[in-house]
């Protein structure tokens, strides 16, 4: 029995809430049970220095946790001078779960940030970040398009993120952090709309887990980005 009493496929309650935010050209305010995310996304007419004068566009992300949104309250990274090498990766990884659905010349040479706050944590903040960045940023983009900035819409699909893990030697779907803490393997699957792969994170935290295992965890998670995209397209 899961801690959450939850069925080994089902997810944690989620919501998203589009519009949270009053200042950001998109925003979306995630919840995944007791994880709560405020994605935005805010539109800027530059690129990086890289791509200036090449007519394409970019899509960044930057990810970041309050201080109490953990059970002690944590110093800010500003005030300790650097990022954690966790906050970098997590930031790179949503970027590149963006970056999968957009096409970069539709967007001009424009550059859309989606900032990922964790507001409260309690497991699967990454792909909480994920999901309902994807949302801030379709917000973003029918701001464009309602203000006639651009012709089409530059997303070819969209994505979604879920973790699933080992726990207790069966494979469970979404992980809270009662599980996460304990779980046997933990994974977080990034995928598209259309059933396609992003990126597979996978790592055995105890006994590594077999390619049967790692099956029954990918089917949790097809069937869960199927449910998400739903959302995603609801809200």
């Amino acid at each position: 029995m899961r801690p959450s009493k939850r069925a080994n496929n089902e997810m944690r309650t989620v919501s998203l809430e589009t519009g949270f935010s009053k200042h950001a050209e998109g925003s979306c305010l995630v919840k995944f049970g007791n994880t709560h995310v405020l994605c935005t996304a805010s539109l800027e007419e530059r690129v990086p220095p890289w791509l200036r004068g090449g007519g394409t566009g970019w899509v960044t992300a930057e990810y970041g946790m309050l201080p109490r949104s953990t059970g002690s309250r944590m110093r800010r990274e500003a005030a300790a001078g650097k990022q954690s090498g966790r906050t970098v990766e997590i930031s790179r990884l949503i970027g590149r779960s963006l970056r999968a659905v957009v096409d970069m010349e539709a967007l001009g040479e424009r550059q859309i940030t989606v900032d990922c706050d964790v507001i409260q944590a309690d497991g699967g903040t990454r792909t909480a970040a994920i999901t309902g960045g994807f949302v801030a940023l379709n917000e973003c983009i029918n701001w464009m398009l309602e203000r006639e900035m651009i012709e089409k819409s530059p997303l070819k699909d969209q994505v979604a993120a879920i973790s699933c893990g080992i726990y207790k030697g069966t494979a469970v779907c979404d992980l809270d952090y009662d599980e996460d803490s304990q779980a046997d393997t933990d994974a977080n699957f990034v995928m598209t709309g259309s059933g396609k792969i992003v990126e597979i994170q996978g790592t055995a935290e105890a006994d590594p887990f077999s390619e049967a295992e790692f099956m029954d965890l990918m089917g949790l998670a097809k069937t869960a980005i199927v449910d998400l995209t739903k959302l995603q397209r609801d809200a």
